[in-house]
């Protein structure tokens, strides 16, 4: 296994000098399996519209600018920055095509929004119940609608910080799958914000925090988290959406604070 790790550290180091053709389309070969692995994860939640082919194919993108980036020298697996690099350009596109319809935008913007102006006002995390009196709901009612923005809060977690320059940012996901790749020469503002996210994290309800970290950090399937903690999948999806929302509230009145 060292001696693989290394044959493949030499290889890394060679394309690195040479950007040779044939190097280059072994590695495609090599970690094409990674791309419909991520494409097989982004799109659970998606509408029927999306198409499993299409997150692929928008994932190879992802790929070849993993590959051609990579530096073996800051001691980061190639296969944990190709996944970071993969899954951001699956959602750069999906952004791009403006899959979701604009009225469940809305709603998710609303949601969001009430969740903002509840926890700036209340200064700790709010309620379901309190949620769901903001916006005029019951609590069925409120669940209801987080189920219908399901599909949506996926790109939550990939919506991205800029510490710095556009080259040097930094999402959600990144700092809950991957903080032992930071480096130590990283700017401090980088360091302060992926703190910010983690304390939002750790602020989230129980449950919805142990989704976020199941899913992003321990890679299951809302299936497999769902076994884990003995609810439908059904519900975990709900969970993964609402912790979503409430991250983004956290993180925008947290910003507010900081910037």
């Amino acid at each position: 296994m060292v001696n693989d790790e290394r044959e493949e550290d030499a290889l890394w180091e060679e394309y690195r000098t040479t950007h040779n053709p044939t190097l280059r389309d072994k590695f495609i070969r090599q970690y094409m399996p990674l791309v419909k692995y991520v494409a097989g994860k982004v799109a659970v939640g998606m509408p029927n519209s999306v198409e499993f082919d299409d997150l692929v194919g928008f994932g190879q993108f992802g790929l070849l600018d993993a590959i051609e980036k990579y530096d073996p020298a800051k001691n980061v697996k190639f296969k944990t920055y190709a996944v970071t690099r993969i899954r951001g350009a699956i959602f750069d596109e999906l952004r791009q095509i403006d899959w979701v319809p604009r009225s469940v935008r809305q709603k998710s913007r609303e949601i969001e929004d009430a969740i903002t102006e509840l926890e700036a006002r209340l200064g700790r995390t709010a309620s379901d119940a309190e949620i769901a009196s903001a916006l005029g709901l019951t609590e069925d009612e409120y669940h209801k609608e987080v189920m219908k923005v399901s599909g949506t809060s996926v790109l939550s977690l990939n919506d991205v910080w800029y510490a710095g320059d556009d080259s040097d940012n930094m999402s959600i996901g990144d700092s809950i799958e991957s903080p032992a790749s930071m480096n130590p020469d990283v700017i401090v503002e980088r360091e302060e914000v992926r703190k910010i996210i983690v304390q939002a994290i750790n602020e989230l309800p129980e449950k919805e925090k142990m989704v976020i970290v199941l899913y992003y950090h321990e890679d299951l399937t809302f299936k497999e988290i769902g076994q884990v903690l003995d609810v439908s999948e059904s519900r975990i999806s709900q969970l993964h959406t609402k912790a979503n929302l409430r991250l983004r509230a956290k993180l925008t009145n947290l910003r507010k604070g900081i910037m």
